[in-house]
């Protein structure tokens, strides 16, 4: 039980003393750079699929009269 004790210990220093945590500026910055990301991600998948349905639909009428 004394390992466990000391290991919640450790973990609770590190967590108060060793880790930097972002400020707030910091943390908005990151998830408007993540959101851009998906969005654009997004954006380009929708693109494919819907090119690529295209596609296919117009290949199958070629062939399906």
């Amino acid at each position: 039980m004394s390992k466990f004790r000391t290991y919640i210990d450790e973990v609770s220093d590190e967590l108060m003393n060793k880790v930097s945590w972002p400020t707030a500026a910091e943390l908005q910055s990151s998830a408007i750079v993540v959101l851009v990301a998906v969005v654009i991600i997004s954006l380009v998948i929708f693109t494919m699929d819907f090119s690529s349905s295209k596609i296919m639909t117009l290949f199958y009428s070629l062939f399906h009269k």
